[in-house]
Parts: structure tokens; sequence; C-alpha cells
């Protein structure tokens, strides 16, 4: 069967990936996304999935390495083996081909991916913002050249703000997991203007600096959010691809209220709640 079959028939990509249970989020946002277009958007969060939660699946970075190198590969046409095999990568291709999708833009998706593999920190809020906009903001417009091309050229300004709140949101929501294993990436400037450093954040000991941390990365989220919205909303055939952008403002609300409590308690809303949300987007055509 071909990865990229009509989704009527039940078989495709959206079934295939797994992406149901890999990112629960953007699989819904796909089904409100049109019915010609709706493969290649999933074949696109279906690949993000994959790469972002590599680190969950390698106890080592080498391993991770491994990985990402198979994508690498793939994209440069070099592929280990039946790409049919893999129904994400047949579907990611498909998508390529179909809607002349950049390989650099994927290719710097797999390079910013390798910091998830290591316990470095993040130095600076400009190098979180240089990640998120290789991440999500990334994956944002992707999945608008394949909405629409011509409107897609002239949203990078908002692409780029929407990418960094959101990626602001999920590092707010991951963080008990990550600090569970060692990892931050609340910037290090941030930390150091409150009086913490990588340590004794994740010791969690100090409520009032944590709190105060927190705070400001999640406001740093919401002024990017602020001038994603000032800048206009997306055109309407774009709206798709910032549907999961909507369920930003309220993580990252809920980070400012709850502060350190962040850490051991996960800030994700009920799955009805986060559905309602981004149906709601989707009727006013804004995030």
């Amino acid at each position: 069967m071909n990865a990229v079959t009509d989704a009527k028939t039940g078989g495709g990509v959206l079934e295939l990936s797994g992406l149901r249970e890999t990112d629960r989020d953007r699989y819904l946002a796909c089904l409100l996304t049109p019915a010609d277009r709706r493969d290649a958007v999933a074949a696109l969060y279906a690949f993000n999935a994959e790469i972002a939660r590599i680190r969950d699946l390698v106890r080592e970075p080498l391993p991770g390495e491994v990985r990402l190198q198979y994508w690498r590969d793939l994209l440069a046409g070099a592929a280990h083996g039946a790409t049919e095999a893999n129904p994400i990568a047949a579907a990611l291709l498909a998508a390529i081909h179909h809607h002349h999708l950049p390989v650099s833009a994927l290719n710097g998706m797999l390079d910013a991916r390798v910091f998830d593999l290591y316990d470095d920190p993040m130095e600076a809020s400009a190098m979180f913002e240089g990640y998120a906009g290789e991440t999500a903001a990334a994956l944002i417009q992707l999945a608008s050249v394949v909405l629409d091309p011509e409107a897609a050229a002239g949203t990078a300004t908002v692409a780029g703000h929407a990418g960094v709140a959101q990626a602001i949101a999920g590092a707010l929501l991951l963080l008990p997991t990550h600090r569970a294993r060692g990892q931050l990436y609340l910037p290090l400037e941030i930390l150091s203007a409150v009086g913490l450093d990588r340590d004794s954040f994740l010791a969690g000991q100090d409520k009032v600096r944590i709190s105060a941390a927190v705070e400001a990365f999640a406001g740093l989220g919401r002024d990017h959010l602020r001038k994603a919205r000032d800048a206009g909303p997306p055109p309407r055939s774009l709206v798709p691809a910032y549907l999961t952008v909507a369920l930003a403002e309220g993580v990252l609300l809920a980070a400012q209220k709850r502060g350190a409590d962040v850490l051991d308690a996960g800030l994700r809303q009920p799955q009805w709640r986060r559905q309602l949300r981004m149906l709601s987007a989707s009727v006013k055509g804004s995030f």
C-alpha cells in the first residue's frame, strides 16, 4: 500500500504514521486541514514527532545521532533499505516532491535536534529563539508552504514569533520530564538574572527564585505571541498551520501563575479543552 493514500480509505499517513499517539494535538490539527493537503501536512508533523522523541528512545547520544543521520541520508537521497518500509519516510519524500518543500529547512530541524540528545545548557534567550526558529517555527512555515505557497512567502515574521511562543510553551510543559533526566531548556541568562544557576534550578529548593525564572521564561513566550498577533492574522488558507499555536497562551499564563510548581506538576490541559481551543481558532481564523 502506498504510504500516501486517500484518508477516506482509512489507510492514509494519519493512520500509518501513528501521529495520533506521538502528537495528538497536531493529529487533531490535521483533521481541521483541507483534505487535499492533509497527508502532506501529517507527514511533516509525523517527521517532527519522530525526531523530537529520539531522546526518549535512546539512553546515550550516539544512538540518537545515528537516528538523525538516517533522516539526513534520506533527504540526501541515500536512504538505507526500502523507503516503503518506513511509511513516515515515504510520506515525507512524497510531500517534498509534490509541494517542492525546501530540504534545507528539514535538515535545519535535524541539526537543531542534536541539542536534545545532550544536557548542554541554553546559554541565552537568543540561543533558545534560534532553536525554536529551526524547529517549531520551521514546521509552521513548512506546513504553510503545503497549504498555500504564495501566501506562505509573506509570513516569515508571524511564523517566527509564533514558533518561539509555541516552543517555550512546549518546554514548560515538559519541565518535569526534562528535570528528571537533568536537562534544562530555560536559558542560563534568565536563571542568572534571578540569582540561580542550572544546578540550583534543577534542585528545586529555592521556590521564590525558581518561580521568578519560570515567570520570566513564560513572559518571553507571551512577548513573542503578542508580536505574532501584532503582525496580523495569517491568511485564511494558512490557519491550519497555526492551530496548535492557539494552545500556547493557556500554557504560558498557567506557568506564570503556578511558578515553581510546574517542576512537579504538568501544565497540560484536558484533551477536550485543547480540542475545543483549536476548533475555535479554526473557526475564527486566528490563534
